[in-house]
Protein backbone atom coordinates (compact mmCIF):
# COMPACT_ATOMS: atom_id res chain seq x y z
CA UNK A 1 0.00 0.00 0.00
CA UNK A 2 2.77 2.20 0.60
CA UNK A 3 4.05 2.54 -3.07
CA UNK A 4 0.15 2.98 -4.77
CA UNK A 5 -0.32 6.19 -3.46
CA UNK A 6 2.65 7.43 -5.82
CA UNK A 7 1.76 5.05 -9.08
CA UNK A 8 -0.90 4.29 -11.31
CA UNK A 9 -2.39 1.40 -10.68
CA UNK A 10 -5.71 -0.62 -10.65
CA UNK A 11 -7.60 -1.85 -7.80
CA UNK A 12 -10.31 -4.61 -7.73
CA UNK A 13 -14.25 -4.10 -6.89
CA UNK A 14 -15.60 -7.06 -5.24
CA UNK A 15 -19.44 -6.09 -5.47
CA UNK A 16 -19.08 -5.93 -9.33
CA UNK A 17 -16.21 -7.53 -10.45
CA UNK A 18 -15.15 -4.28 -11.68
CA UNK A 19 -11.63 -3.04 -12.02
CA UNK A 20 -10.69 0.91 -11.59
CA UNK A 21 -7.72 2.34 -12.58
CA UNK A 22 -5.98 4.84 -10.17
CA UNK A 23 -3.55 7.70 -11.55
CA UNK A 24 -2.58 9.97 -8.41
CA UNK A 25 -0.16 11.56 -10.18
CA UNK A 26 -2.50 13.55 -12.43
CA UNK A 27 -4.05 15.55 -9.31
CA UNK A 28 -1.43 18.10 -10.47
CA UNK A 29 -2.89 18.91 -14.30
CA UNK A 30 -3.99 22.39 -14.72
CA UNK A 31 -7.44 22.63 -15.75
CA UNK A 32 -8.92 24.60 -18.30
CA UNK A 33 -12.17 22.51 -19.03
CA UNK A 34 -15.84 23.56 -17.78
CA UNK A 35 -16.24 25.27 -14.70
CA UNK A 36 -19.30 24.92 -12.64
CA UNK A 37 -21.74 27.95 -11.81
CA UNK A 38 -22.14 27.71 -7.62
CA UNK A 39 -25.81 26.98 -7.17
CA UNK A 40 -28.03 29.29 -5.35
CA UNK A 41 -26.85 30.26 -1.51
CA UNK A 42 -30.42 30.61 -0.20
CA UNK A 43 -33.92 29.12 -1.33
CA UNK A 44 -37.43 30.18 0.44
CA UNK A 45 -38.91 27.93 2.89
CA UNK A 46 -42.02 27.42 0.48
CA UNK A 47 -42.15 28.33 -2.75
CA UNK A 48 -45.94 28.52 -4.47
CA UNK A 49 -44.17 27.36 -7.79
CA UNK A 50 -43.18 24.73 -6.90
CA UNK A 51 -44.30 21.63 -8.00
CA UNK A 52 -43.76 19.55 -4.56
CA UNK A 53 -44.43 21.84 -2.23
CA UNK A 54 -47.46 21.56 0.72
CA UNK A 55 -50.91 22.41 -0.77
CA UNK A 56 -49.59 23.53 -4.52
CA UNK A 57 -50.63 21.95 -7.85
CA UNK A 58 -48.19 19.16 -9.10
CA UNK A 59 -47.61 18.73 -12.87
CA UNK A 60 -49.74 16.24 -13.48
CA UNK A 61 -52.72 17.87 -12.12
CA UNK A 62 -52.56 16.71 -8.75
CA UNK A 63 -53.09 18.84 -5.42
CA UNK A 64 -50.73 17.93 -2.86
CA UNK A 65 -51.87 17.92 0.57
CA UNK A 66 -50.58 20.66 2.83
CA UNK A 67 -48.41 17.86 4.37
CA UNK A 68 -46.15 18.75 7.69
CA UNK A 69 -43.62 15.90 7.48
CA UNK A 70 -42.39 13.37 5.33
CA UNK A 71 -44.96 12.83 2.33
CA UNK A 72 -44.79 9.91 -0.20
CA UNK A 73 -46.87 9.47 -3.42
CA UNK A 74 -46.93 7.88 -6.91
CA UNK A 75 -44.96 9.85 -9.57
CA UNK A 76 -47.22 12.15 -12.07
CA UNK A 77 -44.51 10.83 -14.79
CA UNK A 78 -43.41 7.44 -13.97
CA UNK A 79 -40.81 5.81 -15.87
CA UNK A 80 -42.15 2.23 -14.91
CA UNK A 81 -45.87 1.32 -15.05
CA UNK A 82 -48.20 -1.33 -14.34
CA UNK A 83 -49.10 -3.39 -16.99
CA UNK A 84 -52.12 -6.25 -17.25
CA UNK A 85 -49.64 -8.51 -18.75
CA UNK A 86 -45.45 -9.30 -20.12
CA UNK A 87 -45.31 -9.44 -23.90
CA UNK A 88 -41.91 -10.42 -25.32
CA UNK A 89 -40.31 -9.90 -28.44
CA UNK A 90 -37.22 -12.13 -29.71
CA UNK A 91 -35.85 -11.86 -33.33
CA UNK A 92 -33.09 -14.64 -33.35
CA UNK A 93 -30.39 -14.05 -30.31
CA UNK A 94 -29.54 -10.49 -31.48
CA UNK A 95 -33.12 -8.89 -30.87
CA UNK A 96 -35.05 -9.44 -27.64
CA UNK A 97 -37.12 -6.72 -25.66
CA UNK A 98 -39.45 -7.43 -23.46
CA UNK A 99 -42.43 -5.23 -21.27
CA UNK A 100 -41.38 -4.06 -17.75
CA UNK A 101 -43.75 -3.31 -15.23
CA UNK A 102 -43.25 -1.41 -11.90
CA UNK A 103 -44.11 1.84 -9.89
CA UNK A 104 -42.51 4.51 -9.49
CA UNK A 105 -42.62 6.89 -6.29
CA UNK A 106 -41.87 10.33 -5.11
CA UNK A 107 -40.44 10.78 -1.38
CA UNK A 108 -40.56 14.70 -0.26
CA UNK A 109 -37.99 14.67 2.42
CA UNK A 110 -39.73 17.84 4.43
CA UNK A 111 -42.89 20.38 3.62
CA UNK A 112 -39.78 22.88 3.51
CA UNK A 113 -38.58 24.08 0.41
CA UNK A 114 -34.90 24.72 1.69
CA UNK A 115 -34.31 21.47 3.83
CA UNK A 116 -32.30 19.09 2.70
CA UNK A 117 -30.93 16.07 4.97
CA UNK A 118 -27.80 17.75 6.08
CA UNK A 119 -30.20 20.84 7.49
CA UNK A 120 -32.53 18.14 9.14
CA UNK A 121 -32.26 16.88 12.43
CA UNK A 122 -31.91 13.26 13.21
CA UNK A 123 -35.77 12.89 14.29
CA UNK A 124 -36.60 14.09 10.62
CA UNK A 125 -34.43 12.18 8.85
CA UNK A 126 -35.47 9.16 10.37
CA UNK A 127 -38.82 10.29 9.22
CA UNK A 128 -37.06 9.84 5.63
CA UNK A 129 -35.91 6.43 6.93
CA UNK A 130 -38.90 4.90 8.29
CA UNK A 131 -40.70 5.61 4.82
CA UNK A 132 -38.11 4.24 3.16
CA UNK A 133 -38.55 1.20 5.31
CA UNK A 134 -41.80 1.36 4.82
CA UNK A 135 -42.48 2.14 0.59
CA UNK A 136 -39.90 -1.22 0.72
CA UNK A 137 -41.91 -4.02 2.40
CA UNK A 138 -44.89 -2.30 0.88
CA UNK A 139 -43.71 -2.50 -2.86
CA UNK A 140 -42.42 -6.04 -1.96
CA UNK A 141 -45.83 -7.60 -1.01
CA UNK A 142 -46.53 -6.77 -4.71
CA UNK A 143 -46.00 -9.97 -6.90
CA UNK A 144 -45.06 -8.11 -9.76
CA UNK A 145 -41.90 -6.72 -8.21
CA UNK A 146 -39.15 -8.38 -8.08
CA UNK A 147 -36.59 -5.27 -6.66
CA UNK A 148 -37.22 -1.75 -5.07
CA UNK A 149 -34.06 0.84 -5.24
CA UNK A 150 -34.33 3.84 -3.52
CA UNK A 151 -32.31 6.94 -4.37
CA UNK A 152 -31.69 10.56 -4.34
CA UNK A 153 -30.20 12.65 -6.93
CA UNK A 154 -29.19 16.05 -5.45
CA UNK A 155 -28.62 19.40 -7.11
CA UNK A 156 -28.33 20.67 -10.57
CA UNK A 157 -25.48 18.56 -11.60
CA UNK A 158 -26.94 15.62 -10.83
CA UNK A 159 -29.78 16.33 -13.58
CA UNK A 160 -32.18 16.71 -10.26
CA UNK A 161 -35.57 18.25 -11.97
CA UNK A 162 -36.79 20.15 -8.85
CA UNK A 163 -35.12 21.85 -6.21
CA UNK A 164 -37.56 20.57 -3.21
CA UNK A 165 -35.28 18.08 -1.52
CA UNK A 166 -36.68 14.74 -2.54
CA UNK A 167 -35.89 11.42 -3.20
CA UNK A 168 -37.23 8.76 -5.32
CA UNK A 169 -38.21 4.55 -5.46
CA UNK A 170 -38.64 2.81 -8.56
CA UNK A 171 -39.85 -0.76 -8.06
CA UNK A 172 -39.96 -3.24 -10.85
CA UNK A 173 -40.38 -6.44 -12.01
CA UNK A 174 -36.96 -7.84 -12.67
CA UNK A 175 -33.39 -7.14 -10.80
CA UNK A 176 -31.32 -4.04 -12.23
CA UNK A 177 -27.72 -4.60 -13.99
CA UNK A 178 -25.91 -3.63 -11.08
CA UNK A 179 -27.96 -4.59 -8.09
CA UNK A 180 -27.89 -8.50 -9.97
CA UNK A 181 -23.96 -8.03 -10.58
CA UNK A 182 -23.69 -6.89 -6.59
CA UNK A 183 -26.02 -10.07 -5.78
CA UNK A 184 -24.16 -12.19 -8.13
CA UNK A 185 -20.69 -11.41 -6.18
CA UNK A 186 -22.08 -11.37 -2.59
CA UNK A 187 -23.46 -14.56 -3.30
CA UNK A 188 -20.76 -16.05 -4.76
CA UNK A 189 -18.13 -14.63 -1.99
CA UNK A 190 -20.73 -16.57 0.16
CA UNK A 191 -20.11 -19.35 -0.95
CA UNK A 192 -16.23 -19.42 -1.35
CA UNK A 193 -15.30 -17.53 2.17
CA UNK A 194 -18.59 -19.38 4.07
CA UNK A 195 -19.11 -15.44 4.96
CA UNK A 196 -20.72 -12.13 4.19
CA UNK A 197 -18.45 -9.85 1.66
CA UNK A 198 -19.24 -6.63 2.97
CA UNK A 199 -19.35 -7.69 6.82
CA UNK A 200 -15.90 -8.51 6.11
CA UNK A 201 -15.39 -6.23 4.15
CA UNK A 202 -16.44 -3.42 7.20
CA UNK A 203 -14.57 -5.07 9.60
CA UNK A 204 -11.17 -4.71 7.59
CA UNK A 205 -11.96 -1.09 7.44
CA UNK A 206 -13.01 -0.91 11.16
CA UNK A 207 -9.60 -2.10 11.79
CA UNK A 208 -7.67 -0.25 9.25
CA UNK A 209 -9.00 2.78 10.10
CA UNK A 210 -7.71 5.08 6.85
CA UNK A 211 -10.77 5.03 4.77
CA UNK A 212 -13.01 5.94 7.88
CA UNK A 213 -15.09 9.11 7.64
CA UNK A 214 -17.44 8.51 9.99
CA UNK A 215 -19.46 6.03 12.18
CA UNK A 216 -21.34 5.55 15.14
CA UNK A 217 -22.89 1.91 17.09
CA UNK A 218 -24.48 0.43 14.22
CA UNK A 219 -23.24 2.14 10.79
CA UNK A 220 -20.22 3.46 8.96
CA UNK A 221 -19.37 5.50 5.99
CA UNK A 222 -16.45 4.93 4.33
CA UNK A 223 -14.47 5.87 1.39
CA UNK A 224 -14.40 2.46 -0.62
CA UNK A 225 -11.03 1.17 -1.54
CA UNK A 226 -12.01 0.56 -5.50
CA UNK A 227 -13.85 4.31 -4.89
CA UNK A 228 -14.62 5.61 -8.70
CA UNK A 229 -15.98 8.95 -7.97
CA UNK A 230 -13.18 11.18 -6.01
CA UNK A 231 -15.28 11.57 -2.63
CA UNK A 232 -17.12 8.15 -3.19
CA UNK A 233 -18.68 6.92 0.38
CA UNK A 234 -20.51 3.82 0.83
CA UNK A 235 -22.44 3.67 4.08
CA UNK A 236 -22.78 0.39 5.80
CA UNK A 237 -24.30 -1.13 9.03
CA UNK A 238 -21.93 -2.85 11.46
CA UNK A 239 -23.84 -5.77 11.98
CA UNK A 240 -25.41 -7.94 9.06
CA UNK A 241 -28.79 -6.52 7.58
CA UNK A 242 -30.25 -8.11 3.79
CA UNK A 243 -32.66 -4.50 4.04
CA UNK A 244 -34.20 -1.70 5.69
CA UNK A 245 -36.58 -4.18 7.10
CA UNK A 246 -34.44 -5.73 9.41
CA UNK A 247 -33.16 -2.48 11.00
CA UNK A 248 -35.52 -2.06 14.52
CA UNK A 249 -35.95 1.55 15.29
CA UNK A 250 -33.03 2.20 17.08
CA UNK A 251 -31.00 1.28 13.86
CA UNK A 252 -33.17 3.24 11.75
CA UNK A 253 -32.26 6.14 13.87
CA UNK A 254 -28.66 5.51 13.85
CA UNK A 255 -28.88 5.44 10.10
CA UNK A 256 -30.55 8.85 10.16
CA UNK A 257 -27.75 10.17 12.12
CA UNK A 258 -25.40 9.01 9.93
CA UNK A 259 -26.75 10.04 7.03
CA UNK A 260 -27.15 13.52 8.23
CA UNK A 261 -23.45 13.52 9.41
CA UNK A 262 -22.48 12.52 5.84
CA UNK A 263 -24.10 15.33 4.38
CA UNK A 264 -23.11 17.64 6.90
CA UNK A 265 -19.59 16.70 6.10
CA UNK A 266 -19.67 16.81 2.35
CA UNK A 267 -21.78 20.47 2.81
CA UNK A 268 -18.65 21.60 4.24
CA UNK A 269 -15.87 20.21 2.27
CA UNK A 270 -16.13 22.88 -0.55
CA UNK A 271 -18.75 25.63 1.88
CA UNK A 272 -21.87 24.76 -1.19
CA UNK A 273 -24.59 22.64 -0.95
CA UNK A 274 -22.92 19.43 -1.89
CA UNK A 275 -24.46 17.51 -5.17
CA UNK A 276 -24.88 13.58 -5.27
CA UNK A 277 -26.52 10.36 -6.39
CA UNK A 278 -27.19 8.33 -3.63
CA UNK A 279 -28.61 4.89 -4.05
CA UNK A 280 -30.06 2.18 -1.03
CA UNK A 281 -28.81 -1.27 -2.60
CA UNK A 282 -30.83 -4.06 -0.14
CA UNK A 283 -32.02 -7.42 -0.98
CA UNK A 284 -34.11 -8.26 -3.58
CA UNK A 285 -37.73 -9.22 -3.11
CA UNK A 286 -38.09 -11.34 -5.58
CA UNK A 287 -39.62 -14.25 -3.35
CA UNK A 288 -36.20 -15.83 -2.70
CA UNK A 289 -34.49 -15.56 0.20
CA UNK A 290 -31.08 -13.57 0.05
CA UNK A 291 -28.91 -14.47 2.81
CA UNK A 292 -25.89 -13.03 0.95
CA UNK A 293 -27.00 -9.37 0.83
CA UNK A 294 -25.13 -6.50 2.93
CA UNK A 295 -27.50 -3.54 3.36
CA UNK A 296 -25.78 -0.51 2.07
CA UNK A 297 -25.99 2.83 0.18
CA UNK A 298 -23.67 4.73 -1.87
CA UNK A 299 -23.12 8.28 -2.64
CA UNK A 300 -21.49 9.60 -5.40
CA UNK A 301 -20.30 13.13 -5.53
CA UNK A 302 -19.50 14.47 -8.68
CA UNK A 303 -17.33 17.45 -7.56
CA UNK A 304 -13.41 17.23 -7.97
CA UNK A 305 -11.50 20.01 -6.77
CA UNK A 306 -13.60 22.51 -5.95
CA UNK A 307 -17.49 23.78 -5.84
CA UNK A 308 -16.97 24.71 -9.43
CA UNK A 309 -15.08 21.80 -10.80
CA UNK A 310 -16.52 18.45 -11.00
CA UNK A 311 -15.51 14.71 -12.38
CA UNK A 312 -16.62 13.98 -15.64
CA UNK A 313 -17.22 9.78 -16.74
CA UNK A 314 -16.02 10.60 -20.53
CA UNK A 315 -13.81 9.39 -22.86
CA UNK A 316 -11.46 6.61 -21.19
CA UNK A 317 -14.19 6.29 -18.55
CA UNK A 318 -16.99 5.38 -21.13
CA UNK A 319 -14.82 3.38 -23.67
CA UNK A 320 -12.55 1.47 -21.77
CA UNK A 321 -12.44 1.47 -17.89
CA UNK A 322 -13.48 3.67 -14.57
CA UNK A 323 -10.85 5.88 -13.78
CA UNK A 324 -10.14 8.59 -10.49
CA UNK A 325 -7.27 10.85 -9.78
CA UNK A 326 -7.50 11.48 -6.05
CA UNK A 327 -6.36 8.23 -4.06
CA UNK A 328 -9.20 6.96 -2.09
CA UNK A 329 -7.35 7.59 1.26
CA UNK A 330 -6.25 11.25 0.14
CA UNK A 331 -10.59 11.31 -0.09
CA UNK A 332 -11.39 10.33 3.16
CA UNK A 333 -8.56 12.25 5.12
CA UNK A 334 -10.70 15.47 3.56
CA UNK A 335 -13.73 14.37 4.93
CA UNK A 336 -12.46 13.56 8.20
CA UNK A 337 -10.92 16.33 8.53
CA UNK A 338 -14.46 18.28 7.64
CA UNK A 339 -16.04 16.13 10.09
CA UNK A 340 -13.19 17.15 13.08
CA UNK A 341 -14.15 20.83 11.91
CA UNK A 342 -18.33 20.50 12.36
CA UNK A 343 -17.59 18.58 15.97
CA UNK A 344 -15.62 21.51 17.35
CA UNK A 345 -17.36 24.50 15.79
Amino acid sequence: MRALPDHPHRRYNPLTGEWILVSPQRTQRPWQGRVESLPASARPSFDPHCYLCPGNLRAGGAQNPRYDATFVFTNDFSALTPLPSLVTFEDGDLLRAESEPGICRVVCFSPRHDLTLSGMTTAQVTRVVTAWSEEYQSLAAREDIAYVQIFENKGDLMGCSNPHPHGQIWAQAHIPVIPAAEQQHQKEYRRSHASCLLCDYAALERDRGDRVVCANESFMAVVPFWAVWPFETLLLPLHHRTSLNECGPDEQEALADLIRRLSRIYDSLFDVAFPYSMGIHQAPVDRTPHPEWHLHLHFYPPLLRSATVRKFMVGYEMMANPQRDITPETSASRLRECAELLRSA
